[in-house]
């Protein structure tokens, strides 16, 4: 299994599986997301990941070619 690093929103940093279900991980990890109707419809599970929006709930932990992930709170201007 390959792992890769991930830096969370409040600094720390995890190894976490690629393919890995973001929830999971950002529990283990100790930075629970908050989640709503866990389909991704809602948004409520919106993280940022190098910059880009996903939805935790329906995404897994991808590879990158640095080997680091950031992963920081989505600001949803609707909300």
């Amino acid at each position: 299994m390959k792992r890769i690093t991930v830096r969370w929103p409040d600094g720390h940093t995890s190894s976490e599986v690629i393919g890995s279900d973001w929830l999971l991980s950002a529990a283990r990890a100790g930075c629970p997301i908050p989640t709503g109707c866990m389909g991704g419809s809602c948004g409520a599970c919106e993280i940022e990941v190098n910059g880009r929006v996903i939805r935790a709930c329906i995404s897994t932990v991808p590879a990158s070619k640095s080997g680091r992930l950031v992963v920081d709170q989505a600001c949803d201007p609707y909300w």
